[in-house]
């Protein structure tokens, strides 16, 4: 089901995505093949600050070729240093690739007034009015139909995303956008990179919110996968049938411990690739039984089809998990309402235009360009050292 709705790239293209060296040569960003400095722009308006992401301020402005709200994105510092201009080429093509109706992807970049000395770029992206966090704290209620269309199109977009050899690495309620159509967009592709194919690389373990991380990075795993995505979705499944966050603890260390209160302590095949410091404080705890009948207590939405998908999602062990999109699609049959294919392709449309520009005489452009990462994401403090 999920296969046949993520778009219609060949497996090629999936391949082609663009990655980057780490040569410093290979990591200069080309600006002309971003920008259309022949054709003549048009001012944007802005309006207020909507959000914090990873490592930019978001927007609202308003576009003038039609007047109509969108999102305006500041990437500050891109040259900073040579990761700091790896990150941001990585997410600007990841923006400009991506064509999916439950991933956010850039309209336009603006043109920046000198192709040479720019140190900030801007990013436009459709304007969604809230986000997943907004809605699960809000007091308004939700159906069981509504978790079944937002669950789907997460699992929707993260299909297209593994299927194009992406890693989000911090999926989470807050990178969740949704409209008032109830179409959701996965946004926020600071953390984003190529899936590493090579087992003997280290990746970093900075990733991904404390709350929605997954076992193998709490124990300090060197390489990981897409299990790390759909670990998350799991957590935020859950968080939206009881309104509260699943696993909430004030450290990594407690953030494990509550995963095996839940799952029961994992096995060593489980803990393949858990550092030996982590294994040893596994070992340590008195041994638990796993208690997913705890999970059904949720809310009156978690039936047992719901409850079954759940478990699928979260697995102590990342390799039930690397292929697991594809089989939870069969799931998603039995308890994902036939209409859902319909509703997303009436409500998700996109459309390019002309170039815009900065206006740097404009006063709202001012206090939009002196803006700062405020309220940045919260990320987790880095992952304890177990050794």
């Amino acid at each position: 089901m999920l296969k046949a709705l993520v778009g219609t790239r060949s497996s090629q293209q999936m391949r082609a995505f663009p990655t980057v060296s780490s040569s410093p040569q290979h990591a200069v960003i080309p600006a002309q093949s971003f920008f259309h400095p022949t054709v003549n722009p048009q001012d944007t308006k802005p309006d207020r600050p909507i959000g914090y992401g990873t490592f930019g301020v978001v927007w609202s402005v308003t576009d003038p070729r039609d007047g109509k709200l969108v999102a305006l994105k500041k990437m500050p510092n891109v040259f900073q240093n040579l990761v700091s201009s790896k990150r941001v080429y990585r997410e600007i093509k990841m923006l400009c690739f991506f064509k999916h109706e439950n991933v956010l992807s850039a309209l336009d970049l603006l043109q920046p007034q000198n192709l040479e000395t720019f140190q900030e770029i801007y990013v436009i992206t459709e304007l969604m009015q809230s986000d997943l966090h907004k809605i699960i704290v809000s007091p308004q209620p939700l159906s069981t139909d509504h978790i079944k269309v937002f669950l789907y199109q997460i699992l929707r977009g993260l299909k297209y995303l593994h299927s194009s050899n992406i890693l989000h690495r911090d999926i989470k309620p807050g990178n969740l956008l949704v409209n008032s159509n109830c179409v959701l967009k996965i946004c926020d592709f600071g953390l984003a990179r190529v899936a590493e194919t090579n087992s003997k690389k280290h990746m970093t373990l900075e990733v991904v919110t404390q709350y929605y991380r997954a076992p193998e990075l709490l124990m300090g795993a060197k390489h990981y996968s897409y299990a790390v995505d759909i670990w998350s979705v799991g957590c935020i499944f859950a968080e939206l049938l009881s309104r509260r966050i699943l696993f909430q603890a004030q450290s990594p260390i407690q953030q494990l411990e509550l995963i095996t209160d839940l799952l029961g302590t994992p096995t060593r095949a489980d803990m393949k690739y858990a550092c030996e410091g982590a294994i040893k404080h596994i070992n340590s705890r008195p041994h638990k039984m796993a208690s997913l009948c705890k999970l059904y207590l949720l809310s009156s939405h978690a039936s047992p089809e719901a409850v079954h998908l759940l478990t699928r999602m979260l697995q102590f062990n990342p390799c039930c998990l690397t292929h697991a999109l594809p089989s939870l699609s069969d799931i998603l049959k039995l308890w994902l309402i036939t209409e859902l294919h319909t509703f997303i392709h009436e409500h998700c449309r996109r459309s390019r235009r002309v170039p815009l520009c900065i206006n740097p005489q404009s006063a709202a452009f001012t206090s939009f360009t002196s803006s700062t990462v405020a309220h940045p994401s919260e990320l987790p403090p880095s992952p304890h050292q177990w050794e």
